[in-house]
């Protein structure tokens, strides 16, 4: 290991590029040298290894002449997963506990080791079974992990996922949030003395749950009444529950801590579906620091909504998508195909008619196809022969219409569910699925001259930015309730680097809004939803080359001010994380209610 990294040293210092071919080169004339195992020089080993002798060998590593700048330059060859923070960002997915669902969808899995739609062997998952569903285990665990594997971890996104976020009780999710923020200020690690006070969920004996498990996926039980037998009427279950309370004070204090923290929430996403969207609600939430909504829309289309077990009407849907703008939330919607009655060109249609109309238009979406599990309903009717799978080929062909038809705004975070290819009994087994339509994207935009929009595809991720080649463009748009204004640094391949999306509500809105929820914002304040700027993570007030550094936030932050004083707006909002008050108070906003304000004056 010794001398793997000092050849890798050795390179950088010489201004050589070191990719991972010239690693794994490293790594196999090392296993050839000592006659071992190339395993034991994998890259996953190398990261601890230097940590380990930076940490408890000073004398080896110094004989290495690491500098700060080299440092920075090793740890960036090493690092493993680097797309993980590519954005800027190091992401901790965490899952509330099971519980009884409000819906009763046809295709959602139900496991009942998990929350409803999830299953025990999806990664986040098999982490949050692991330490009992206890919030600030999850984040201790994650945050070792994302560590060892050479993230910084200053600026944390946190997504709060285990179905509808407003079923669970009020004090559990105030105890859930405290907890996160309070692993994050204590800067939490994976060690036994620091769990040993917390409250985790009692374990269920292992052939109780088979057995319930067995009446579930046989129709015998609902997911709701095996969740009562298994954990609400179970005594141990309940008194552990008692424990998971917090009070808004508790909450806001650690809130306070995380201003300064070392491991800072910039973001925190919130799961729930669109009839759970209220104005009372996203009060509730937005004081609990969340800044975006990921939301199950699945189709825009009644019929399929209704034979899919939604329970929800498209208004509810274009109401959600009203209130979340209004209140300044971004927006990330779950969409699907190939659900029960869906077919390949009316799925086409479904989406465009979903990121083209005014009522919709999200920011972010998660599109994926529907996959046929052991525990849904939808078995039966697979086996009635209702529901079938589409072919690979027109899979592939949906999707990549989708993608072509995505605006400039709006990314497609994914395009598969966790689920192990074991655990789905029909539909798109292949985790690659991404890859395969990117490469049939590329092959129809080479013959049609069709160019790819969406963000995704388009983000500058680890690569190198020239910042004189930079401009601003801008995009506006409009939805039912505001006028929208996406904002983006891109180079002259129109990768992005940055951007800032900028809502104007409609006055009439904001006007109806506040007869309903006094805290709403008024309809003279203009409002900043997102502000990103693309670079691989770098530690708070940190040096840094990436384009994080180069003040292309705090320019976009202006224009936005500019946009929103000529139009008449008085007062400008941002929907601030936690870990950014300090930022945007650096540039002249304050608290003000739900949100930092600045008067453009």
């Amino acid at each position: 290991m010794d001398e793997i990294i000092q050849q890798i040293v050795e390179l950088l210092r010489c201004g050589k590029e070191v990719d991972e071919n010239t690693l794994v080169k490293l790594m196999h004339a090392a296993a050839r040298r000592t006659g071992k195992d190339k395993g034991a020089f994998a890259k996953r080993r190398l990261l601890p290894y230097y940590h380990r002798v930076k940490n408890e060998d000073p004398e080896l590593w110094q004989s290495w002449h690491i500098t700060p700048e080299l440092e920075r330059s090793l740890l960036a060859v090493l690092r493993m997963k680097p797309r993980r923070s590519a954005s800027g960002v190091a992401t901790i997915t965490v899952i509330t506990k099971p519980w009884p669902c409000s819906g009763s969808c046809v295709f959602c899995p139900s496991d009942v080791r998990c929350p409803k739609s999830y299953l025990a062997d999806e990664p986040a998952c098999a982490r949050a079974v692991k330490a009992s569903f206890n919030p600030y285990r999850q984040v201790a665990a994650r945050l070792t992990a994302l560590r060892q594997m050479g993230h910084a971890t200053d600026k944390i996104e946190l997504i709060v996922l285990g179905g509808t976020w407003s079923d669970y009780p009020e004090t559990y999710q105030l105890w859930f949030m405290r907890e996160l923020f309070r692993a994050l200020n204590d800067e939490a690690s994976v060690d036994a003395h620091t769990f040993a006070a917390l409250t985790n969920e009692p374990d269920v004996d292992a052939a109780e749950i088979a057995e319930v498990q067995r009446a579930v996926s046989a129709g015998e039980l609902t997911y709701n009444q095996a969740i009562d037998r298994l954990y609400l009427s179970n005594q141990a279950f309940c008194d552990a529950a008692q424990a998971q309370t917090a009070t808004w004070a508790d909450l806001e204090y650690e809130h306070t801590r995380n201003e300064h923290a070392r491991h800072r929430v910039v973001g925190l996403v919130i799961e729930t579906r669109p009839d759970a969207i209220t104005p009372e609600a996203l009060v509730r939430i937005r004081r609990m620091g969340a800044t975006k909504i990921q939301m199950g829309v699945q189709s825009t289309r009644q019929e399929i909504l209704n034979a899919n077990g939604r329970g929800i009407r498209v208004e509810q849907i274009e109401r959600a998508f009203n209130l979340l703008r209004l209140f300044g939330f971004k927006v990330h919607a779950h969409f699907m195909v190939n659900l029960l009655g869906a077919t390949p060109e009316a799925d086409k249609d479904d989406y465009e008619h979903f990121v083209t109309n005014q009522a919709f238009l999200p920011d972010e979406i998660k599109l994926y196809p529907c996959a046929l599990i052991e525990s849904s309903h939808l078995m039966s009717r697979w086996r009635k022969g209702d529901w079938k799978p589409y072919s690979e080929d027109d899979l592939v062909d949906v999707l990549t219409t989708d993608v072509l038809t995505t605006p400039v705004f709006c990314r497609v975070s994914r395009m598969i569910r966790d689920f192990s290819t074991g655990d789905i009994v029909a539909g798109n087994k292949k985790p690659n699925l991404r890859q395969l339509v990117e490469r049939r994207v590329a092959e129809r935009c080479a013959h049609t001259g069709e160019h790819v929009r969406e963000i995704r595809f388009r983000e500058i991720a680890t690569s190198k930015v020239d910042m004189h080649e930079l401009k601003l463009a801008e995009v506006s748009y409009q939805t039912n309730v505001t006028n929208e204004y996406f904002l983006q640094w891109v180079t002259p391949q129109n990768q992005i680097v940055g951007f800032l999306r900028l809502s104007l509500p409609n006055r009439k809105a904001l006007e109806q809004l506040a007869d309903e929820q006094s805290l709403s914002p008024a309809p003279e304040e203009a409002m900043i939803r997102e502000v990103h700027v693309y670079g691989t993570a770098e530690r708070v007030g940190e040096a840094g080359t990436t384009a994080q550094h180069h003040g292309l936030g705090h320019k976009l932050i202006d224009r936005a001010c500019t946009i929103a004083r000529e139009a008449g707006y008085e007062r400008i909002n941002v929907i601030s994380a936690i870990g950014t008050r300090a930022y945007y108070q650096e540039l002249g906003f304050s608290t003000h209610g739900l949100y930092q304000q600045k008067e453009l004056k």
